[in-house]
């Protein structure tokens, strides 16, 4: 009798604890504030070996309304890829793709840099980038590290001119970690303490240029205030150390886009890597099913963050 009363006294003990802690959980997850407008995007880029408008309509027939620009795409003849939007093209060339996106049904949310801040001429053509992102109705102008490692002095030096560029053209400069990590992002974010000079974030890159070392569900805490937008991949190490669509590697979207899913801000969430490890698809049909399982994935993962 005494043995089975120390065991019930035990276990009501730990049953107590077990509810105190759970109750903590529950009350650290509950919504902080109204919920974030997420835009589920599909960059061009998973359809770059295809003619830009079978991108544009494979998007679309995916069932997506916002679009990400791409670098480059193969044009129906072509021998090899040819630049999506040349960094020397005038902003009357982006508004025609802009209006052309629009037309499909497709919003244009983001457009890569293609141009390390620390390049020789990255002022010249971020800025450039700003201006067509302007003319074609694009928010976001998307930039990154130098895999080798970013020279933190010139991008200060240079986020600091340009933030005053973006903010008189109505836009956003986003960094994202292509070698580093959303520590670090997060922290130069808010050593510039620019409105117009944000993070986007990268989970699949931080787990891969890491080798794993990084958990981002630790790293994203660390700037989430900064975030502004995300490059969607996911990442494994099994069966193959690969880059892959959201939901098809090992980092846990829910707990992902939990600490942002309640700020009130709108939110562009760019698929960027759509693939299944170790599958390579040969037609573009593959290509828009494999889009299309990653919206509806990142759609679910949303209802039910924001349930």
């Amino acid at each position: 009798m005494l043995r089975l009363g120390v065991v019930g006294w035990l276990g009501t003990t730990f049953g107590r604890v077990t509810h105190a802690q759970s109750l903590a959980t529950k009350q650290a997850s509950q919504p902080q504030g109204p919920p974030t407008k997420f835009q589920i995007a599909c960059m061009t880029l998973p359809y770059s070996q295809y003619p830009l408008e079978r991108a544009l309509t494979g998007i679309k027939s995916a069932g997506f309304k916002y679009v990400a620009w791409g670098m480059t795409h193969r044009e129906e003849g072509g021998s090899k890829d040819g630049p999506m939007m040349p960094a020397e093209a005038s902003p009357s060339k982006a508004k025609e793709l802009g209006n052309r996106c629009r037309d499909l049904g497709l919003t244009p949310l983001m457009m890569f840099s293609g141009i390390y801040p620390e390049h020789p001429k990255g002022i010249e053509i971020l800025t450039a980038r700003i201006l067509q992102a302007e003319a074609a109705g694009i928010p976001q102008v998307l930039t990154f590290g130098h895999p080798q490692g970013l020279n933190r002095k010139v991008w200060f030096k240079r986020f600091k001119q340009l933030g005053p560029i973006a903010r008189d053209h109505g836009v956003l400069i986003v960094i994202k970690q292509h070698g580093e990590t959303g520590e670090l992002t997060g922290e130069i974010a808010r050593e510039i303490a620019d409105a117009n000079i944000q993070v986007n974030y990268d989970a699949g890159n931080v787990m891969d240029y890491t080798r794993g070392k990084v958990n981002p569900l630790d790293d994203i805490k660390k700037c989430a205030e900064s975030i502004r937008s995300f490059c969607i991949k996911d990442h494994r190490m099994l069966p193959v150390d690969q880059d892959c669509g959201p939901g098809l590697g090992e980092i846990d979207h829910y707990r992902l886009l939990h600490s942002i899913a309640f700020t009130g801000q709108t939110m562009p969430l760019c698929c960027e890597n759509i693939s299944a490890p170790k599958l390579h698809p040969t037609r573009p049909e593959e290509v828009d099913s494999l889009a299309r399982r990653a919206r509806e994935f990142l759609e679910t993962v949303i209802q039910g963050l924001h349930a």
